[in-house]
């Protein structure tokens, strides 16, 4: 089905108004751009940050008639809208499109995560087969990448992990691929919890091989290795929880923190662990670190 957008280009102040003007003239979706290179990582609790300069798309029925729209869409806002101009959205399948453009990452000496839809490049290698569905963790970011670039170089031979924040199941699928005994998944979100499940099946693991869990109902265990992908400041929240998790002994990789956040992840965990040297890509790091104290 084809579509038209509106895209808008307007400073912060008028995007409440602008996004309400085209919800009410017929767009059924309003999306939010950066349109300065501006870049927001990690906002504070109850904020909802926005670019100095941003980038309004509504998305229209193609059938619309686009000079009676914006007419409208002036109407509700009140005044002339700021720079703007209509296009017409190719009609593609975009779920193919999405996977035509995910390719197959290697992850080190004997890891790598393959698009579940392609061959994987080196078929006597580890091959994680994913299809992440709506979950994060592809491989392709940073966060993702630096801990599996981790995982390739650990022995997990027989042991018990902790994914925490498990997503798409990347990080815990690729353990078990590596020798774990059993890994526990938990995450907030239910359809990760679906999909982990999934990209297990997919990985041919047994089904009691990766249970996953809410956070709420999981049970109490004392796990060889924690991996948590998620971001500083729940990091930092969580410390106790992911330490009462983890055995003396075991070890912890933590990511999804931003260079500048390091420090502060680091006090937070310093008391139950010794850290290892920081791992940096671009502006992200990967810490990792072996439980001492009880």
């Amino acid at each position: 089905m084809p579509w038209l957008q509106l895209n808008i280009i307007t400073p912060r102040k008028l995007v409440e108004r602008l996004e309400d003007a085209l919800l009410e003239s017929g767009a059924v979706s309003v999306t939010l751009q950066d349109n300065a290179d501006q870049p927001i990582f990690e906002p504070g609790l109850g904020e909802t940050p926005l670019w100095d300069m941003v980038r309004i798309t509504g998305l229209y029925d193609a059938e619309i008639n686009t000079a009676e729209t914006t007419a409208m869409a002036v109407s509700i806002f009140g005044d002339e809208l700021p720079e703007h101009a209509w296009e017409l959205l190719e009609d593609k399948d975009w779920e193919r499109e999405w996977m035509s453009n995910y390719h197959a990452i290697r992850c080190g000496e004997r890891l790598w995560i393959c698009p579940s839809w392609q061959q994987p490049p080196e078929p006597d290698k580890v091959n994680l087969m994913l299809d992440p569905g709506l979950a994060f963790g592809t491989g392709t970011h940073p966060t993702t990448f630096m801990c599996m670039q981790w995982i390739d170089q650990q022995d997990f031979t027989d042991l018990d992990i902790v994914d925490y924040g498990c997503g798409s199941g990347i990080l815990g699928i690729a353990t078990l691929l590596m020798g774990a005994k059993k890994v526990i998944g938990i995450d907030i979100d239910p359809q990760a919890l679906l999909a982990t499940t999934e990209n297990a099946k997919r990985n041919n693991l047994p089904a009691d091989a990766m249970p996953v869990y809410l956070p709420p109902r999981c049970p109490k265990v004392e796990a060889d290795i924690m991996l948590a992908n998620i971001l500083a400041g729940p990091l930092a929240e969580l410390a106790p929880t992911l330490s009462g998790l983890t055995k003396l002994g075991g070890k912890i990789c933590l990511s999804g923190i931003l260079a500048v956040q390091a420090e502060s992840v680091k006090i937070a965990y310093s008391q139950w662990f010794d850290f290892d040297p920081t791992a940096h890509q671009e502006e992200w790091v990967r810490l990792t670190a072996t439980k001492v104290r009880q």
